[in-house]
Protein backbone atom coordinates (compact mmCIF):
# COMPACT_ATOMS: atom_id res chain seq x y z
CA UNK A 1 0.00 0.00 0.00
CA UNK A 2 2.37 2.42 1.12
CA UNK A 3 4.71 1.76 -2.15
CA UNK A 4 1.86 2.69 -4.58
CA UNK A 5 2.11 5.62 -6.97
CA UNK A 6 -0.80 7.57 -5.12
CA UNK A 7 0.93 7.14 -1.75
CA UNK A 8 4.59 8.12 -3.52
CA UNK A 9 2.89 11.39 -5.33
CA UNK A 10 1.25 12.38 -1.56
CA UNK A 11 4.62 11.91 0.16
CA UNK A 12 6.40 13.75 -2.42
CA UNK A 13 3.81 16.80 -2.30
CA UNK A 14 4.52 16.79 1.64
CA UNK A 15 7.97 17.10 1.16
CA UNK A 16 8.12 19.77 -1.36
CA UNK A 17 5.27 21.87 0.64
CA UNK A 18 7.71 21.36 3.74
CA UNK A 19 10.88 22.24 1.96
CA UNK A 20 8.66 25.33 0.51
CA UNK A 21 7.49 26.34 3.61
CA UNK A 22 10.88 26.62 5.45
CA UNK A 23 12.03 28.81 2.30
CA UNK A 24 9.22 31.20 2.61
CA UNK A 25 8.98 31.88 6.35
CA UNK A 26 13.32 32.56 5.84
CA UNK A 27 12.58 35.64 3.71
CA UNK A 28 10.96 38.32 5.10
CA UNK A 29 9.29 41.23 3.31
CA UNK A 30 11.68 43.46 2.67
CA UNK A 31 10.59 47.14 2.68
CA UNK A 32 8.47 47.20 5.56
CA UNK A 33 8.61 44.49 8.47
CA UNK A 34 11.43 42.88 7.55
CA UNK A 35 15.14 43.20 8.43
CA UNK A 36 17.92 43.43 5.94
CA UNK A 37 20.99 45.44 5.20
CA UNK A 38 24.04 45.93 7.60
CA UNK A 39 25.12 47.82 10.32
CA UNK A 40 29.00 47.80 9.99
CA UNK A 41 30.73 45.63 12.82
CA UNK A 42 27.76 45.63 15.11
CA UNK A 43 25.68 44.11 12.10
CA UNK A 44 25.23 40.41 13.90
CA UNK A 45 24.58 42.69 17.31
CA UNK A 46 21.74 43.41 18.78
CA UNK A 47 20.31 46.74 19.59
CA UNK A 48 19.62 48.16 22.66
CA UNK A 49 16.24 49.15 24.21
CA UNK A 50 15.22 53.35 23.61
CA UNK A 51 11.67 54.41 24.77
CA UNK A 52 10.19 54.66 21.16
CA UNK A 53 11.19 50.52 20.77
CA UNK A 54 11.26 49.41 24.30
CA UNK A 55 12.51 45.58 23.38
CA UNK A 56 15.85 44.14 22.29
CA UNK A 57 16.42 43.89 18.55
CA UNK A 58 17.59 41.24 17.12
CA UNK A 59 20.44 41.70 15.12
CA UNK A 60 20.05 42.10 11.11
CA UNK A 61 18.94 39.20 9.25
CA UNK A 62 19.64 39.26 5.92
CA UNK A 63 23.19 40.84 5.24
CA UNK A 64 26.10 40.49 3.30
CA UNK A 65 27.95 41.92 6.02
CA UNK A 66 30.79 39.52 7.02
CA UNK A 67 30.92 38.22 10.28
CA UNK A 68 33.26 39.88 12.95
CA UNK A 69 34.93 37.02 15.73
CA UNK A 70 34.57 39.30 18.32
CA UNK A 71 32.55 42.69 19.25
CA UNK A 72 34.61 45.42 20.98
CA UNK A 73 34.12 43.94 24.29
CA UNK A 74 35.35 40.90 23.13
CA UNK A 75 32.18 38.76 23.25
CA UNK A 76 31.87 36.11 20.88
CA UNK A 77 29.88 37.26 17.80
CA UNK A 78 27.13 34.79 16.34
CA UNK A 79 28.78 32.44 13.81
CA UNK A 80 28.34 31.51 10.66
CA UNK A 81 27.18 27.86 11.56
CA UNK A 82 24.44 29.19 13.49
CA UNK A 83 23.07 31.72 11.15
CA UNK A 84 23.14 28.61 8.52
CA UNK A 85 19.75 27.58 7.13
CA UNK A 86 17.89 24.36 8.16
CA UNK A 87 19.55 23.27 4.37
CA UNK A 88 22.47 25.46 4.30
CA UNK A 89 25.49 23.95 5.74
CA UNK A 90 26.52 22.56 8.69
CA UNK A 91 26.16 19.25 10.47
CA UNK A 92 22.39 19.85 10.99
CA UNK A 93 22.62 20.36 7.48
CA UNK A 94 24.03 17.06 6.33
CA UNK A 95 22.20 14.93 9.12
CA UNK A 96 18.95 16.33 7.81
CA UNK A 97 19.57 15.82 3.91
CA UNK A 98 21.05 12.52 4.57
CA UNK A 99 17.81 11.54 6.35
CA UNK A 100 15.36 13.04 3.56
CA UNK A 101 17.61 11.71 0.84
CA UNK A 102 17.92 8.37 1.92
CA UNK A 103 14.50 7.56 3.44
CA UNK A 104 11.84 9.81 2.28
CA UNK A 105 13.06 9.84 -1.11
CA UNK A 106 14.20 6.91 -1.16
CA UNK A 107 10.66 5.63 -0.82
CA UNK A 108 9.05 8.10 -3.36
CA UNK A 109 11.21 5.94 -6.20
CA UNK A 110 10.75 2.55 -4.96
CA UNK A 111 14.21 1.97 -2.70
CA UNK A 112 13.41 1.24 0.46
CA UNK A 113 10.88 0.96 3.35
CA UNK A 114 9.01 -1.96 2.00
CA UNK A 115 6.17 -3.21 3.93
CA UNK A 116 4.94 -2.32 7.69
CA UNK A 117 8.67 -2.21 9.31
CA UNK A 118 9.64 0.22 6.53
CA UNK A 119 6.71 2.63 7.66
CA UNK A 120 8.09 2.04 11.38
CA UNK A 121 10.91 3.46 10.23
CA UNK A 122 9.83 6.49 8.22
CA UNK A 123 8.11 7.56 10.97
CA UNK A 124 11.35 7.50 13.33
CA UNK A 125 13.14 9.33 10.97
CA UNK A 126 10.43 11.69 10.78
CA UNK A 127 10.42 12.02 14.95
CA UNK A 128 14.69 12.53 14.27
CA UNK A 129 14.13 15.21 11.91
CA UNK A 130 11.32 17.10 14.26
CA UNK A 131 13.90 16.93 16.74
CA UNK A 132 16.55 18.51 14.81
CA UNK A 133 14.18 21.22 13.35
CA UNK A 134 13.82 22.38 16.95
CA UNK A 135 16.99 22.19 18.37
CA UNK A 136 18.48 24.32 15.30
CA UNK A 137 15.10 26.70 15.20
CA UNK A 138 16.45 27.35 18.95
CA UNK A 139 19.83 27.45 18.12
CA UNK A 140 18.64 30.48 15.53
CA UNK A 141 17.03 32.48 18.17
CA UNK A 142 19.43 32.65 20.41
CA UNK A 143 20.83 35.77 19.26
CA UNK A 144 17.69 37.45 19.08
CA UNK A 145 16.87 36.73 22.90
CA UNK A 146 20.76 37.71 24.17
CA UNK A 147 20.24 40.37 27.12
CA UNK A 148 16.69 40.51 26.68
CA UNK A 149 16.39 41.16 30.38
CA UNK A 150 18.91 43.56 30.53
CA UNK A 151 16.62 47.16 31.33
CA UNK A 152 17.69 50.38 29.07
CA UNK A 153 19.78 52.84 30.55
CA UNK A 154 17.61 55.33 28.80
CA UNK A 155 15.39 57.58 31.11
CA UNK A 156 11.90 58.65 29.20
CA UNK A 157 12.71 61.01 27.27
CA UNK A 158 10.41 63.51 24.28
CA UNK A 159 13.47 65.16 23.09
CA UNK A 160 13.28 64.03 19.41
CA UNK A 161 10.13 65.63 18.32
CA UNK A 162 9.02 65.72 14.72
CA UNK A 163 7.59 68.28 13.11
CA UNK A 164 8.03 70.24 15.70
CA UNK A 165 8.75 73.42 12.89
CA UNK A 166 11.75 73.78 10.58
CA UNK A 167 15.08 72.80 11.85
CA UNK A 168 16.16 76.38 11.62
CA UNK A 169 13.65 77.36 13.95
CA UNK A 170 15.29 74.89 16.66
CA UNK A 171 18.00 75.78 18.63
CA UNK A 172 21.42 74.30 17.87
CA UNK A 173 24.05 73.02 19.75
CA UNK A 174 26.90 70.91 18.71
CA UNK A 175 25.47 67.77 19.82
CA UNK A 176 21.27 67.42 20.28
CA UNK A 177 19.38 66.59 23.51
CA UNK A 178 18.91 63.24 22.28
CA UNK A 179 22.83 62.83 21.83
CA UNK A 180 23.31 64.34 25.02
CA UNK A 181 21.10 61.84 27.09
CA UNK A 182 22.03 59.05 24.76
CA UNK A 183 25.15 59.21 26.69
CA UNK A 184 28.27 56.58 25.85
CA UNK A 185 25.55 55.23 23.08
CA UNK A 186 26.77 58.39 20.87
CA UNK A 187 29.94 58.32 20.58
CA UNK A 188 29.76 60.87 18.08
CA UNK A 189 27.43 63.25 19.19
CA UNK A 190 24.56 63.41 16.76
CA UNK A 191 23.44 66.99 16.17
CA UNK A 192 19.68 68.41 15.01
CA UNK A 193 21.02 68.60 11.58
CA UNK A 194 21.71 64.55 11.95
CA UNK A 195 18.25 63.93 13.23
CA UNK A 196 16.22 66.19 10.58
CA UNK A 197 18.51 64.09 8.11
CA UNK A 198 17.49 61.25 9.42
CA UNK A 199 13.53 62.04 9.00
CA UNK A 200 14.21 63.44 5.83
CA UNK A 201 15.24 60.17 4.78
CA UNK A 202 12.51 58.47 6.04
CA UNK A 203 10.18 60.64 4.11
CA UNK A 204 12.03 60.38 0.60
CA UNK A 205 12.78 57.21 0.77
CA UNK A 206 9.35 55.79 1.16
CA UNK A 207 7.94 58.22 -1.44
CA UNK A 208 10.48 56.97 -4.06
CA UNK A 209 9.86 53.65 -3.05
CA UNK A 210 6.30 54.23 -3.78
CA UNK A 211 6.88 55.89 -6.99
CA UNK A 212 9.51 52.94 -7.64
CA UNK A 213 12.14 55.70 -8.84
CA UNK A 214 15.03 53.33 -8.54
CA UNK A 215 17.42 56.62 -9.00
CA UNK A 216 16.11 58.11 -6.39
CA UNK A 217 16.60 54.93 -4.52
CA UNK A 218 19.89 54.64 -5.17
CA UNK A 219 21.08 58.50 -3.70
CA UNK A 220 19.47 57.26 -0.40
CA UNK A 221 20.35 53.89 0.22
CA UNK A 222 24.37 51.90 -0.07
CA UNK A 223 24.63 49.24 -2.79
CA UNK A 224 23.28 46.72 -0.77
CA UNK A 225 20.18 47.81 0.52
CA UNK A 226 19.15 49.24 -3.40
CA UNK A 227 19.43 45.47 -4.45
CA UNK A 228 16.79 44.46 -1.88
CA UNK A 229 14.69 47.34 -2.29
CA UNK A 230 15.22 46.54 -6.32
CA UNK A 231 14.16 42.33 -5.60
CA UNK A 232 11.42 43.65 -4.08
CA UNK A 233 10.20 46.41 -6.39
CA UNK A 234 11.49 43.51 -9.19
CA UNK A 235 9.04 40.73 -7.71
CA UNK A 236 5.83 43.60 -7.33
CA UNK A 237 6.38 44.23 -10.56
CA UNK A 238 6.49 40.70 -12.05
CA UNK A 239 3.46 40.02 -9.88
CA UNK A 240 1.66 42.91 -11.50
CA UNK A 241 0.98 44.94 -8.51
CA UNK A 242 2.44 48.02 -7.20
CA UNK A 243 2.77 49.17 -3.58
CA UNK A 244 2.08 52.59 -2.40
CA UNK A 245 3.51 54.24 0.68
CA UNK A 246 2.44 57.61 1.38
CA UNK A 247 1.26 60.13 4.05
CA UNK A 248 4.03 59.30 5.82
CA UNK A 249 4.83 61.18 9.26
CA UNK A 250 7.26 60.84 11.65
CA UNK A 251 5.63 60.46 15.49
CA UNK A 252 8.85 60.27 18.01
CA UNK A 253 12.62 58.45 17.57
CA UNK A 254 15.38 58.06 19.73
CA UNK A 255 18.82 57.41 19.20
CA UNK A 256 20.06 53.96 19.87
CA UNK A 257 23.54 53.83 19.23
CA UNK A 258 26.05 55.81 17.23
CA UNK A 259 29.57 55.21 16.22
CA UNK A 260 33.01 55.20 13.93
CA UNK A 261 34.40 52.98 11.87
CA UNK A 262 37.69 54.11 10.19
CA UNK A 263 36.25 57.15 8.00
CA UNK A 264 32.40 56.31 8.68
CA UNK A 265 30.15 57.08 11.23
CA UNK A 266 27.02 54.72 11.78
CA UNK A 267 23.67 55.44 13.63
CA UNK A 268 21.00 53.33 14.76
CA UNK A 269 17.86 55.39 15.60
CA UNK A 270 14.09 53.87 16.97
CA UNK A 271 11.61 55.43 13.82
CA UNK A 272 7.46 55.46 15.29
CA UNK A 273 5.84 56.57 11.97
CA UNK A 274 2.63 56.47 10.48
CA UNK A 275 1.43 56.14 7.25
CA UNK A 276 -0.57 54.55 4.74
CA UNK A 277 0.79 51.21 2.93
CA UNK A 278 -1.69 49.93 0.38
CA UNK A 279 -0.66 47.15 -2.47
CA UNK A 280 -2.77 48.01 -6.04
CA UNK A 281 -3.59 45.75 -9.41
CA UNK A 282 -1.05 47.12 -11.78
CA UNK A 283 -3.58 47.26 -14.49
CA UNK A 284 -7.34 47.63 -12.36
CA UNK A 285 -6.15 50.06 -9.51
CA UNK A 286 -7.87 47.82 -7.17
CA UNK A 287 -6.36 47.33 -3.78
CA UNK A 288 -4.97 44.19 -3.21
CA UNK A 289 -3.65 43.93 0.17
CA UNK A 290 -3.17 46.25 3.42
CA UNK A 291 -6.25 48.96 4.31
CA UNK A 292 -6.49 52.65 2.93
CA UNK A 293 -6.20 53.85 6.52
CA UNK A 294 -3.38 55.67 8.90
CA UNK A 295 -1.34 52.87 10.06
CA UNK A 296 1.80 53.25 12.80
CA UNK A 297 4.95 50.87 12.57
CA UNK A 298 8.26 51.42 14.38
CA UNK A 299 11.32 50.44 12.95
CA UNK A 300 15.24 50.91 13.11
CA UNK A 301 16.78 52.43 10.23
CA UNK A 302 20.56 52.63 10.25
CA UNK A 303 22.47 55.29 8.34
CA UNK A 304 25.86 55.63 7.38
CA UNK A 305 28.13 58.44 5.61
CA UNK A 306 31.51 58.96 4.74
CA UNK A 307 33.41 61.77 6.48
CA UNK A 308 30.21 64.58 6.12
CA UNK A 309 28.82 63.03 3.64
CA UNK A 310 25.19 62.47 3.51
CA UNK A 311 23.20 60.38 5.48
CA UNK A 312 22.72 57.11 3.77
CA UNK A 313 19.92 54.20 4.65
CA UNK A 314 22.55 50.80 5.31
CA UNK A 315 19.79 48.83 7.52
CA UNK A 316 16.27 48.26 8.02
CA UNK A 317 14.74 46.01 11.42
CA UNK A 318 11.86 45.01 12.43
CA UNK A 319 11.30 45.66 16.19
Amino acid sequence: MFASRGFRLSALFVVLLTMFSVVAVDTAEARRGGSFGSRGTRTYQTVPATPTSPGITAPVQRTTAAPASTNRGGIAQTTAAQRAGWFGGGIGGWIIGGLLFSGLFGLLFGAGFGGFGGFVALLVQVVIIGLLLSWLFGRRRQPAMAGAGNASPYAARQDWQPGGGSASARPRSDASAASQRAGKRDEIGLGNRDLDAFEQRLTELQGAYAREDYETLRKLTTPEMMGYLAQELGTNASQGVRNEVFDVRLLSGDIAEAWREGQDQYATVSLRYESRDITRDRTTGQIVSGDDRITDVTELWTFVRRGTGPWLVSAIQET
